[in-house]
């Protein structure tokens, strides 16, 4: 497995803090909140870009990605009824991936539940058919960038669109963009009707991006979730993306959370390699 870490999990934490930490803990990867850089991701310089790369490589990490996409813009939503706000939306997306790209990445994981709600007044096959067109619109400018952008499922009530992993995919098949991918997260797969490796296992196939964490908001172990079959899933699929910690509570502090998550998973994954050895 590689393993990766959210950055607002450090809230406060200059860039290069972080890095040496999760570095220091077994980390190879961060993925980066826009949010916590700048209230819009193009107010973000080339230079503070290259920056962010620069003391991210000093470490040995890699910065994969950006996720929480949305998250604190004001005037963009994927399945907004006004094409204007469509299309903000989709000259957004294309200068996130533009900043991925300048900072090393290749993941944008789309979840920001507001910012893809089903307007007042219509119905959920219209939200579909606006999130479609706003990431057709989009698409070609996220793969020029050498980017993928993940849609994640998240269960309700945080979102109420795009709920199941099944969901995703069939957005996915309609937008028919290989730029265009499935991402995982173990909280919102919890309240799918299926158990969560079984998930995994049936859509193997459409997903580039991981989130590790326990419903009860917080880090792997720090819940009830049993990982081993999460993570043998993850084995017998050849899953060869990361597995990056995303937490919502953040307690007891930001060192704790990414020693014992990175600790339990490689316990569990010990686990997996021991049953494995122990089969054949």
């Amino acid at each position: 497995m590689r393993y990766a870490i959210c950055n607002e999990t450090f809230e406060g934490w200059e860039h290069p803090r972080i890095c040496k930490l999760i570095a220091g803990l077994g980390y190879e990867g961060l993925e980066i909140a826009p949010f916590t850089l700048a209230g819009r991701i193009t107010d973000v310089s080339a230079d503070r870009r290259r920056e962010l790369k620069r003391q991210a490589d000093e470490h040995g990490i890699a910065i994969i990605g950006l996720h929480w996409l949305l998250a604190r813009t004001n005037g963009l939503s994927l399945t907004a009824m006004d094409d204007s706000v469509r299309q903000a939306t989709t000259d957004y997306l294309v200068e996130l991936a533009r900043a991925c790209a300048d900072l090393g990445g290749d993941i944008l994981v789309f979840g920001s539940p507001a910012q893809r709600r089903i307007p007042a007044g219509a119905t959920r096959e219209q939200a579909a058919d606006n999130a479609v067109d706003t990431f057709r619109r989009a698409a070609r400018g996220i793969g020029d960038q050498g980017v993928k952008l993940c849609v994640e499922p998240l269960s309700p009530p945080e979102a109420d669109f795009i709920n199941t992993a099944a969901e995703g995919v069939e957005l996915i098949r309609r937008i028919d963009h290989p730029a265009f991918r499935l991402h995982l997260d173990v909280k919102a797969m919890s309240t799918e009707d299926s158990p969560t490796p079984e998930v995994i296992r049936r859509f193997a196939g459409s997903t580039y991006h991981f989130h590790a964490n326990d419903p009860n908001r917080r880090g792997p172990g720090f819940g009830a979730t049993d990982f081993v079959p999460i993570f043998q899933a993850l084995t017998d699929v050849k899953y060869a993306g990361w597995v990056s910690v995303e937490v919502f509570d953040y307690s007891p502090d930001p060192e704790t959370i990414a020693r014992e998550s990175i600790r339990y998973m490689r316990e569990c994954e010990g686990k997996v390699k021991s049953l494995q050895r122990g089969s054949t």
